[in-house]
């Protein structure tokens, strides 16, 4: 639902693109009971500049470690 949500499209206009009446896609977003074939689609819907920020952060926030490198540090591992 978040990432729907930063997508900023209506749920009626998503429930249009996947074929599926706009009440079914409100109880699916709901409930959060997609199958794997609506998951691709609905990523394929979602695609764009706003919601794969929001995602990218979410994964950062999620795997933060609060283990801070310095950008030498960075460098030598990195091997540049």
């Amino acid at each position: 639902p978040s990432l729907i949500k930063a997508a900023g499209y209506r749920n009626d206009f998503i429930a249009k693109k996947m074929n599926i009446s706009p009440s079914y896609f409100a109880v699916k977003k709901q409930r959060s009971n997609w199958t794997d074939e609506e998951m691709i689609k609905l990523a394929e819907i979602l695609e764009n500049d706003d919601v794969i920020g929001y995602y990218e952060a979410l994964l950062i926030k999620k795997n933060k470690t609060n283990k801070a490198v310095s950008s030498d540090d960075f460098e030598k591992i990195m091997g540049w």
